[in-house]
């Protein structure tokens, strides 16, 4: 009975079984090869696609070879026009059409998820699936692949899926190139290039920007004569099985989550844009979660709740390797490429030693004396760099940012899963290292060898998307002129020392050097970090750095390769919003991504104490210290483009979603999620038939914190009425917390069980109706408004209280009669509360508050009295220019 309870615990905690027995025999890191390797492929046998198939996209960037030299030449002087656009067109394959092997994970994840996450499911057409081709952007968000038709019936060549047809009218050719066998030899493992295709090793288009189909190794002539296509569709019974082997594995690349439309030349109809209406670089804007990744949706699933605390286009990035932090965040736009590079230079120093240092770095591939091996010092290992990630904690160099990223999604998941339980972290984490990577990792090698060629390419493509070249915009901007001369002082006095990487000379030459936080000498990006921040932050309140900022700012190249950003990380002190991010593990000391951040990031202080509020009463606050190490900081977001990127905050909780992509649809979200930044008492919740509420945004956006699709409501995710919290500045404002939003259990169908509990399940089925039910085993009930990130949030790293509190959890539960009412449920599940919250790893639970710069919720000590509405508005009118 032990072994039951245990592993029930675990079920509670999302560390899934059948991930769990498999770790028990797992071998040791740094001992495996990857896929290829195994199979005796090396890195140059997987050159980089040098077709330039997508040259319509980015403004059709590379069909002007010139312009494309233009921008390459600083940092390769002399470099040819030819080469330019060769090594720009390879850096674009890179990022939309390579996955690096990762279709592996992808399979794996399949049966870890216990069946939730099928990509192969996200790709078809069958009629029994929610999702198609035809509403694949409006429902999922994902963006369809040019040239091709949603296919009407199973596909022969295809073992049967209801899968995409290519169109070869129009312009669009006979064949993806990518697809050339002969000239991209795909890996031949397994069944793989026996009985079943070797293909390329960029896999088959799958009528889905990002996603690409390869031949599964596992799929050998017993799997064959066991499949049955229309059974994988339609019977739970077949597909709900840790055994069963598909035909095809599916691998991501990172135009997944970075592809979309073009801002200023979106598609007449989202569901099928042209490769013109994309760009590389705006980011999954309009990413379902929920529904991707749980194809089958079950609301009465805690799982469910959980991906649907994910607002459209944003994701936990940490989903697969799990810091048992909820924390859904959005896909970075990624602009003005050049401007963060010379941010990075002139203040992002970071020291790197141990597997930090292993890192490539420009000067591996460029000439000596050129521009970009001045971000990197062979001899100090100190290195200049940007911060991709929110919490700025990827501080190792442009190029280990983004190598890590592939790694992330899936590349080596031989060795990448030896450190974790997949979606559920675990007790016990370690980190994985560059050393075993590059040492037991083809595609880790090709991958480093093709990075290069990827940051070419965004210096020469991220370009901003001005709302002034649109129709609409054009409009608009004449509209507000008289109020931008106004808003560019506003901007000044209060945005640009977060918000600006052209800033006054002293801020570069006197803040963050060496020395700055006391100890002569000592890095600005270490133990001493903070006072060097509160002395930057006082300065940027002097009428010296105000009339300085607005004299840069009223130059007419103010926007110029502006990054719109500092880069430095802001204490969370001082922004206010929800702490989960910048609470991430992953990057600390010893954990999973340990060898992808510096030591500067590992020496950071404690920011300071925030206040919380409990999710059951949010008047009840309590003071939580943020710990030291790394974490409690999060790094200003870019404002370039700002119209089109709304809704706003790290985690798209603050303003009105549209799905829709075009440009009325994102001045919309722009205009409500601006407001509801600068002033913060509009961040209300709709409540359906609430008189008290905005009934008119109600009724058009939905009657949930978040918003319609097509008549389909997204649910009350909160108790009643808006959530109050307290700010330090003594005023109240409103802001939510994710609930679930019925009574929800943690399920495992019976297919995915260890033989020995699936027996146990059968048997005891109705004897204990809320741990076994029908086979399957649960946990539950889970009663409705119970604060979602209370259970998805315990640590695990606190093994006695954890083990402890989940015997209590399960003891309680399964107390309660299978008839009990959601208020019997509820009150037994809130005498769980504080033990749930003293494992907590992160227990800030409202999600939109925060970053009330200009507002009367700036708190008092800060000094600066909130912007007249005026002031506000003519701000908004300066932040359209963007």
């Amino acid at each position: 009975m032990r072994r039951v309870v245990v592993a029930l615990a675990v079920i509670v905690v999302s560390t899934l079984l059948i991930s769990t027995c498999r770790t028990l025999s797992r071998p040791e890191p740094g001992t495996v090869k990857d896929e290829a390797l195994a199979a005796g492929r090396l890195a140059e046998s997987m050159p980089g696609a040098d077709e330039d198939y997508y040259a319509d996209m980015d403004y059709g960037v590379t069909k002007n070879p010139q312009a494309v030299r233009a921008a390459i030449d600083p940092y390769l002087p002399g470099i040819s026009a030819a080469e330019a656009v060769k090594r720009v067109v390879i850096g674009r394959n890179n990022w939309v059409v390579w996955t690096a092997g990762n279709d592996r994970l992808w399979d794996v994840l399949s049966v870890s998820s216990v069946g939730n996450l099928d990509l192969l499911k996200t790709i078809s057409n069958h009629p029994n699936l929610k999702n198609s081709r035809s509403n694949r952007w409006s429902y999922l968000g994902l963006v369809n692949e040019p040239c091709f038709r949603k296919g009407t019936g199973p596909r022969n060549d295809r073992f049967g899926l209801w899968l995409d047809e290519r169109v070869t009218s129009g312009g669009c050719g006979a064949a993806d190139p990518f697809e050339n066998e002969s000239k991209y030899p795909g890996v031949r493992t397994g069944a793989r290039g026996r009985n079943i295709p070797a293909g390329s090793y960029y896999g088959y288009a799958t009528g889905v920007v990002g996603l690409r189909l390869f031949p599964n190794p596992a799929f050998d002539e017993a799997a064959q004569k066991r499949w049955d296509a229309e059974s994988y569709y339609t019977k739970p019974s077949y597909y709900n099985s840790k055994d069963l082997v598909k035909p095809y594995r599916v691998g991501m690349s990172c135009g997944f989550c970075h592809v979309g439309p073009n801002p200023t030349n979106p598609p007449s109809d989202p569901e099928n844009p042209t490769w013109a209406n994309l760009n590389s670089n705006p980011g999954a804007q309009y990413f379902w979660i929920d529904r991707i990744f749980m194809f089958d949706k079950d609301t009465k699933s805690f799982v469910w709740q959980l991906f649907h605390t994910s607002r459209p286009g944003a994701l936990d990035t940490s989903l697969v390797s799990s810091d048992q932090i909820n924390n859904p965040r959005t896909m970075n736009a990624i602009y003005n490429l050049p401007a963060r590079l010379e941010v990075g230079r002139r203040w992002g120093t970071e020291q790197l030693a141990g597997g930090s240092a292993d890192n490539k770095q420009f000067n591996d591939y460029v000439p000596p004396g050129t521009p970009l091996t001045q971000l990197y010092d062979p001899a100090t290992k100190v290195v200049r760099t940007t911060h991709v990630l929110k919490d700025g904690s990827d501080a190792v160099g442009a190029l280990g940012a983004l190598n890590r990223v592939y790694v992330n999604i899936g590349l080596f998941s031989e060795e990448w899963l030896l450190h974790f339980i997949p979606l559920a972290g675990g007790p016990k984490i370690t980190a994985i290292e560059i050393k075993n990577l590059r040492k037991n990792s083809t595609y880790w090698n090709a991958n480093e060898l093709q990075t290069p060629d990827l940051a070419l390419f965004f210096v020469a493509t991220a370009k901003p998307d001005y709302l002034k070249n649109t129709t609409e915009g054009a409009v608009r901007l004449a509209r507000d002129a008289t109020d931008i001369p106004r808003g560019r002082e506003v901007f000044a006095e209060r945005c640009a020392r977060c918000h600006s990487s052209k800033l006054p000379e002293k801020a570069f030459t006197t803040f963050f050097q060496p020395g700055c936080g006391g100890t002569p000498g000592a890095p600005a990006v270490g133990p001493g970090y903070v006072k060097c921040w509160n002395d930057y932050w006082q300065w940027t309140k002097t009428a010296e750095f105000k009339n300085a900022m607005k004299e840069i700012v009223n130059t007419p190249d103010f926007l110029e390769n502006n990054f719109l950003s500092t880069e430095l990380r802001v204490p969370q002190t001082l922004l206010e919003t929800n702490v989960c991010s910048s609470l991430a593990t992953n990057a600390i000391r010893g954990d999973i991504w340990d060898n992808f951040s510096s030591e500067s990031y590992k020496n950071l202080p404690s920011a300071g104490s925030v206040t919380i509020h409990d999710p059951y009463d949010p008047s009840k606050t309590s003071s939580y210290a943020l710990p030291a190490g790394g974490r409690g900081f999060t790094r200003p977001a870019s404002l370039v483009s700002l119209w089109s990127t709304a809704p706003y905050f790290q985690n798209n909780s603050v303003g009105h979603f549209d799905w829709t992509g075009n440009v009325k649809g994102r001045l919309e979200s722009f205009d409500d999620s601006i407001e509801q930044v600068l002033w913060p008492e509009r961040r209300y919740v709709c409540e359906q038939n609430n008189p008290n509420e905005k009934n008119d945004k109600c009724k058009a956006y939905a009657v949930a914190d978040y918003y319609n699709y097509n008549n389909e409501e997204r649910g009350n995710r909160r108790r009643s009425g808006n959530v109050m919290f307290i700010t330090d500045s003594g005023k109240m404002a409103p802001g939510y917390i994710d609930y679930t939003t019925e009574r929800t259990y943690l399920t495992v169908a019976p297919g995915y069980l260890p033989p020995f509990l699936a027996t146990l399940a059968g048997k005891l089925s109705g004897l204990h109706p809320n741990v076994f039910h029908e086979g399957e085993v649960r946990i539950g009930p889970i009663p409705a408004g119970t604060p979602v990130n209370l259970l998805s949030n315990i640590d695990l790293q606190k093994k006695e209280e954890v083990l402890g509190l989940l015997l209590k959890i399960k003891h309680d539960l399964n107390a309660l009669p299978e008839t009990a009412t959601d208020e019997e449920a509820e009150r037994q599940f809130s005498n769980l509360k504080t033990r749930l919250l003293s494992v907590s790893k992160c227990p800030d639970f409202i999600v939109n508050r925060g970053h009330y710069f200009g507002t009367d919720y700036l708190p008092a000590r800060e000094g600066e009295p909130g912007l007249s509405d005026a002031d506000k508005r003519a701000l908004i009118a300066f932040l359209e220019t963007f």
